[in-house]
């Protein structure tokens, strides 16, 4: 199970760490989009759209239904949640560590001070 979850979180986040990628979700987000219109919206060839759809339907972000010689794109059912709650835990825990640096850099302030009182 943690393989696949593993293999699951590797795959979105490797669709997502592109830019044109990322793009592409934006786009769909607002309507459905030939990979055509999508090559002429992030100027690329139709060969390197659909190498970068094929990235996101393998991580189940979007889904293509080909009618006639149109390819159309479209936001898959799958969401982003698994995602997010992994970003959360490390969140949290960057949060923990940040909290015990502040709480020992405020420590070491005080005493700081009070060590540069006595010299007076």
């Amino acid at each position: 199970m943690v393989q696949l979850q593993s293999a699951h979180l590797d795959a979105s986040f490797a669709a997502l760490s592109d830019a044109t990628r990322r793009g592409v979700l934006e786009l769909l987000e607002r309507r459905d989009a030939s990979i055509t219109e999508l090559a002429d919206r992030f100027h690329m060839t139709l060969t390197g759209m659909k190498k970068h759809v094929g990235v996101l339907e393998q991580a189940g972000l979007v889904t293509t239904e080909k009618v006639g010689r149109v390819r159309t794109c479209r936001l898959g059912r799958r969401r982003l949640d698994d995602e997010a709650a992994w970003i959360e835990r490390r969140r949290e825990v960057w949060e923990t560590r940040f909290d015990a640096l502040n709480e020992l850099v405020g420590e070491l302030k005080r005493k700081e001070r009070a060590d540069g009182h006595r010299k007076r």
